[in-house]
């Protein structure tokens, strides 16, 4: 009883971390006080686009392939993992799926307009590439429930960014493991007095306020029946 007991303590504090809420946890409902999400906007968005930097711009891994130390789309991306917590377009599913897509659309268009070399060459239908990009990838992510703005930006940059067009297919894994990072941080800031994620995967369906369901459903039927039978004045 008593392993039982701690491992659903253990269990229950590890989940707490990804957004997971039981028993007494999940009815607070007390808002936090006015400074707080301030503080944790502020220390969440200084910490999540610094070790962004410190891992693509200290690596000596990925300073040889050219990396650079922060894909600039990151920076509007903390303002929705840190400021808006819980809207949809700031979700775990948004920010990597948002990203990803993102940037294997602008890859692809970069490839098939051959804007191969932007550092070295002036591409004069780049602007075509770009806004074809960008408004594809805005259509995969509302097909697929990942919008997330900032991956907006992601889709434009193999087309204007000459750092970012050298890197070819390999910005893929690039902005997969900056949007994995960024979930991290966001879930160790802003879990310490708020809760994110908000949901994971699909947003849980709300019993909207007013009459319980079974009693919505019988209240046409609890009427009291008319009745034709005449009442005593009506034979005077």
């Amino acid at each position: 009883m008593h392993v039982a007991s701690s491992v659903k303590r253990h269990t229950t504090w590890i989940t707490h971390w990804f957004g997971f809420r039981h028993g007494s946890e999940a009815k607070r409902s007390d808002p936090p006080t006015i400074y707080v999400p301030y503080l944790w906007a502020f220390l969440g968005s200084f910490s999540g686009l610094a070790v962004l930097q410190a891992i693509f711009g200290q690596s000596a891994y990925f300073i040889q392939r050219g990396v650079p130390p922060l894909v600039a789309s990151y920076g509007a991306s903390a303002v929705l993992c840190f400021a808006a917590i819980e809207v949809p377009l700031a979700q775990p599913r948004a920010v990597i799926g948002g990203h990803f897509i993102s940037a294997l659309t602008g890859v692809i268009f970069a490839r098939i307009f051959s804007i191969n070399n932007l550092a070295e060459h002036e591409y004069r239908l780049a602007w075509l590439a770009a806004s074809l990009s960008t408004a594809t990838a805005v259509v995969v992510m509302m097909l697929t429930k990942t919008t997330h703005p900032p991956a907006g930006a992601t889709a434009l940059l193999p087309m204007v960014e000459p750092t970012i067009n050298g890197l070819g297919w390999y910005f893929l894994p690039v902005v997969l493991l900056s949007s994995v990072v960024m979930i991290a941080v966001a879930l160790l800031t802003n879990n310490i007095q708020r809760r994110y994620p908000a949901f994971w995967w699909s947003p849980k369906s709300i019993q909207p306020k007013g009459l319980p369901v079974s009693q919505e459903k019988t209240e046409p039927h609890s009427q009291a029946p008319s009745t034709d039978q005449p009442t005593p004045d009506s034979h005077k």
